[in-house]
């Protein structure tokens, strides 16, 4: 193989951030006894959306999107709500929320025998940890860096220097970067000067223009591609 370490990329990649976010506010709602309706979770997607790629921009810092975006989703309502501890409970709910996507476990078990797999995320470091210990995946990730505990975020080439000094590597030739996300994952990857791999399972265009190296529909294609 090629590659001796590929860096992944969780929500969205590994992990079925969609299932775990609408059952996280779901979850919250009903903790707090606030009616839920399928309304709400479109809400806070399009506002918590916006606000990850502010994180992803230097714009909001990584403390205070967690309660931003429940500001937002709130704003004009009349609920009295501690947003620090609203907080708290979505994301003690989100981190119990190891749900994986379609592939994932068979190909990281594949390629863990024949490289070091680490996960390079913008997540909350609780939530991250959490949700991996709860996932099959435990079994297959060497290491895994959030954005919080690098005190930077992809798309930033920093957050990746901290990857390889935290595991003590310095191959880039030898490293691929996957992930969903062109402005994140494959920008970060193409800043620091490593190979990328972008997974889009919906066929989106490449409106940016960046031209990652490989491209790819189905998790499972790691394998053949690799």
């Amino acid at each position: 193989m090629k590659y001796e370490l590929i860096l992944l990329d969780a929500d969205g990649t590994l992990f079925d951030y969609t299932k775990a976010e609408a059952y996280a506010l779901e979850e919250t709602y009903k903790f707090f006894k606030i009616p839920y309706q399928a309304a709400e979770l479109d809400k806070y997607r399009q506002i918590n959306n916006q606000i990850w790629l502010d994180y992803e921009q230097g714009k909001i810092d990584n403390l205070s999107l967690r309660t931003v975006r429940f500001e937002q989703l709130f704003a004009g309502r009349n609920l009295k709500l501690d947003l620090d501890y609203f907080s708290d409970v979505y994301l003690d709910f989100l981190g119990e929320a190891g749900f994986i996507l379609d592939g994932a476990e068979e190909v990281c078990r594949y390629l863990a025998e024949k490289c070091r797999l680490v996960i390079v995320t913008n997540g909350i470091t609780t939530v991250q940890q959490k949700r991996l210990q709860k996932s099959p995946l435990k079994n297959y990730i060497f290491a895994m860096v959030t954005s919080e505990e690098a005190g930077c975020s992809k798309p930033n080439k920093k957050i990746f220097a901290y990857t390889f000094n935290k595991i003590a590597y310095t191959g880039k030739e030898k490293t691929l970067m996957v992930g969903d996300s062109l402005s994140s994952d494959i920008q970060g990857g193409y800043n620091f000067g490593i190979d990328t791999c972008w997974y889009n399972p919906q066929g989106q265009s490449k409106q940016s223009g960046l031209q990652p190296t490989y491209e790819i529909r189905h998790l499972r294609e790691l394998v053949d591609l690799l």
